[in-house]
């Protein structure tokens, strides 16, 4: 995710930390070469001029040049001034004080609509709300066939109409109607869509806006198409009235345009990031940590709340003790590994961590997870027993072994071995002063 801007960003903000005086000259330089990633990565060029001189007329200032770290107070505003461009704070939804909130979805086709509406709906049941979708694009029953398929995958059900032929604008209503009836906290509107903008299209949407009366109406844009995404927000938002976007396919965008964009150039939050394919991919957007991840900073916070979801915990607190006693096994060693994968592959998992994108060039971040999957077919191998006393582990338990795995002897060896030194590493860090010594460790990446 905005690899290239963060990579080129992170290496103009470097050379300026490790300069202990700095002048007006060097730091036009570097907002030169700022103002050239920025192009580069596809933000609106008014946008990127404004940028470059409210930064400019900050650094500038006597009370940053005469400070005793100037090159950090450079960057402080850098940091500050891209959160003021993607909206300053989180966005939340509206909610209705009088269910159900009503959100209408809208958008191109192919830009993941369906999937996103899916994803919302995760959303809001992991928060405990009772969710009806609306299948309202009668004209492609391909959609309609998707959503039901979602529906039924995450147990939410979808209101859907067989006659033939039925108007989006009635489907909408009677949705909406239904959710009132049987007392839905959540009805969300999956529209029809087109392949271009047309006026049948934003007829449908305007006389459904008017039926139905949502609380949010949001607009499902594809980040990768940069610059067209923005301009398509801005006519959506002209002829239907927008609350909001939701970007898709952001893994995917190494530029960013349209993330650092939107907000200024239409006005309208972005409320969420579709970050994968999985209904789980779906993030709420926070300027100030999407910030931080461009500029190397790591999103810490992000990773916490990521964790917090999935990791069970009385295994954690299970794992914490077991790490106290030194009694660590292979068959902990591959939980640790089943709970890491669901954080997301170990490229996301970087990401939001302090020097990220280092760390992934240096790992090489498609084979540290193909090593995992190796790991993790190497302990399934293991017996029982074995997993629980890797002792036992002689030279002919770990020919079979390797057998099993697909792997080779040297490599069941290399694990154990690196299982023995990451039991050593867990002990350290667990014991008293580890926090301490976590921290120093990851003074290196700041």
């Amino acid at each position: 995710m905005l690899e290239a801007l963060s990579a080129k960003l992170e290496s103009v903000l470097k050379r300026l930390r490790g300069q202990g005086v700095l002048t007006e000259a060097t730091v036009t330089e570097a907002l030169k070469e700022v103002r050239l990633a920025l192009l580069e990565a596809d933000v609106n060029f008014k946008i990127v001029k404004e940028f470059i001189e409210r930064v400019r007329v900050k650094a500038i200032g006597r009370d940053v040049l005469q400070s005793l770290t100037p090159g950090h107070q450079v960057v402080k505003i850098v940091w500050e001034e891209l959160c003021a461009l993607m909206g300053q704070q989180q966005t939340g939804l509206a909610l209705s004080s009088m269910p159900p909130t009503v959100i209408m979805m809208v958008g191109l086709q192919g830009a993941g609509k369906t999937t996103t509406c899916g994803k919302l709906a995760r959303h809001f049941k992991a928060n405990g709300k009772r969710v009806l979708l609306v299948a309202a694009d009668p004209r492609r029953p391909a959609a309609v066939e998707q959503l039901v398929t979602l529906g039924a995958q995450l147990d939410v059900p979808v209101h859907r109409v067989e006659s033939p032929g039925p108007d989006a604008v009635s489907v909408c209503t009677e949705g909406v109607e239904r959710g009132r009836a049987q007392g839905f906290d959540v009805v969300i509107l999956d529209t029809g869509g087109r392949l271009h903008i047309d006026d049948e299209l934003m007829g449908e949407l305007v006389a459904i806006r008017a039926k139905t009366a949502p609380q949010e109406v949001l607009l499902v844009a594809d980040a990768m198409i940069g610059q067209d995404a923005v301009a398509m927000a801005g006519q959506f938002d002209r002829q239907v009235g927008l609350t909001g976007v939701i970007l898709t396919k952001v893994e995917g965008d190494a530029r960013g345009g349209a993330v650092l964009s939107i907000k200024a150039v239409t006005g309208k939050p972005i409320k969420f990031l579709g970050t994968g394919e999985k209904l789980d991919a779906l993030e709420p957007f926070h300027p100030d940590r999407m910030a931080s991840r461009i500029l190397g900073m790591g999103d810490v916070l992000s990773l916490i709340e990521k964790a917090q979801e999935v990791v069970d915990r009385d295994q954690a607190e299970a794992m914490a003790r077991k790490l106290q006693a030194n009694t660590l096994t292979l068959e902990d060693f591959r939980e640790q590994l089943r709970q890491v994968n669901k954080l997301g592959s170990l490229e996301k998992v970087l990401e939001m961590l302090p020097g990220g994108q280092r760390l992934k060039d240096a790992a090489g971040e498609a084979k540290a997870d193909r090593e995992m999957a190796r790991t993790a077919a190497m302990i399934d191998s293991m017996t029982l027993r074995e997993r629980r006393d890797h002792t036992l582990l002689n030279g002919s338990r770990r020919k079979r072994v390797a057998v099993g795995s697909g792997t080779t002897v040297q490599d069941v060896n290399r694990l154990i071995k690196q299982y023995l030194e990451a039991r050593k590493m867990m002990k350290m860090l667990s014991g008293q002063g580890g926090r301490q010594k976590f921290a120093r460790s990851m003074k290196m990446f700041s």
